[in-house]
């Protein structure tokens, strides 16, 4: 009897030991990124905020990217303009360019803390308890990235803080980082430069490959989902560009010519969303713009697949983002889905 006690014991012990501390974020709440260089909210916004109950919002404060003499500086920094209604709690968040790792990342440690906590004395933004780092790292940086993590989880700790990671479906299947919680981002999981290929904002055939991960993956995570839409921009059936906003129904410009698709009737020098290397893409007469975006139903497919793997991911749900431009891409209803737990 005292055998089978003893592996009885042992056995729970390992099955213990396989799972991760936590299957679901402390204080969960209804969440949005806000991922804009200017704080400000309109009434469709504070309107949103307010319908869904939202307690946390991560606010990307900077970016930190390589100067052209190859040096670590924060780029894009945010500008307050405006308040974030009473009652709900910011979560600073510092992208980093993946190639900023392998130049000495450790060293900006404590200046990237010391900026944050500057910013938020300096805009009154009270109660900050944690910080979030957001990085697409890999195989080859990770050694880095971590380490730098390590570092910067210990200077909060000292603070009182905490420190939360995001965390792409790709990474899933390397070692968790350093880190108290991770965001497992739910979009921009495809190809976007094969006009003729699958949803490159989220489908389901591309998260179906990582959900054998999720049910050991050792770190504490809750999810993150999209409601934006993307304007892609091809030459014939190569991927030129990501449209900010465009005006599709602008007559002079474009014709419709399918469900999602829109014809460039007349060539102009539209200002670049995503390049660095010009400030204008030049649409051709006879471009062609695909609208894509993720069906409402697909959304809630992904969001309770996730469930059944990992009960306790979707305790807390972040939208991204806060934008009035993507708010109206889903129903009331459709989003009360996709935050319940």
């Amino acid at each position: 009897m005292k055998n089978l006690t003893y592996i009885f014991l042992a056995g729970l012990l390992f099955m213990l030991g396989c799972r991760p501390a936590s299957d679901s974020v402390d204080n969960p709440k209804a969440a949005v990124y806000y991922w804009r260089t200017s704080l400000t909210l309109d009434s469709v916004e504070r309107q949103f905020l307010s319908d869904h109950n939202v307690g946390k919002m991560y606010v990307r404060y900077f970016d930190i990217t390589l100067d052209e003499n190859q040096q670590l500086r924060p780029n894009a920094t945010i500008t307050f303009h405006d308040s974030i209604p009473s009652g709900i709690e910011v979560i600073p968040t510092v992208f980093i360019v993946n190639n900023c790792l392998e130049h000495g990342i450790d060293t900006i440690a404590p200046l990237l803390v010391k900026r944050v906590l500057q910013m938020n004395e300096t805009h009154d933004i009270a109660g900050v308890k944690e910080l979030q780092i957001d990085c697409d790292w890999t195989a080859k940086t990770q050694s880095a990235y971590f380490n730098f993590l390590q570092l910067v989880k210990q200077l909060l700790e000292e603070k009182g803080m905490t420190l939360s990671v995001t965390i792409r479906l790709h990474q899933l299947a390397m070692e968790a980082p350093p880190a108290h919680y991770g965001v497992l981002m739910m979009y921009n999981t495809g190809d976007l430069k094969d006009s003729k290929q699958r949803n490159p904002i989220l489908d389901q055939r591309d998260v179906e490959p990582y959900l054998k991960y999720l049910s050991g993956y050792k770190l504490t995570l809750c999810a993150a989902y999209p409601n934006f839409s993307w304007q892609l921009l091809y030459t014939g059936d190569k991927f030129r560009d990501i449209l900010y906003s465009e005006d599709l129904n602008d007559t002079t410009l474009y014709r419709k010519v399918g469900d999602d698709r829109y014809l460039v009737v007349s060539s102009i020098d539209l200002p670049n969303y995503l390049s660095s290397n010009s400030s204008f893409t030049y649409l051709n007469a006879g471009d062609t713009v695909l609208v894509v975006k993720p069906e409402a139903s697909s959304l809630v497919k992904i969001h309770d697949a996730l469930s059944s793997e990992r009960p306790g991911i979707n305790d807390q749900v972040i939208i991204y983002s806060l934008n009035n431009s993507s708010i109206n891409n889903y129903t009331t209803s459709d989003y009360e889905k996709i935050y319940r737990p």
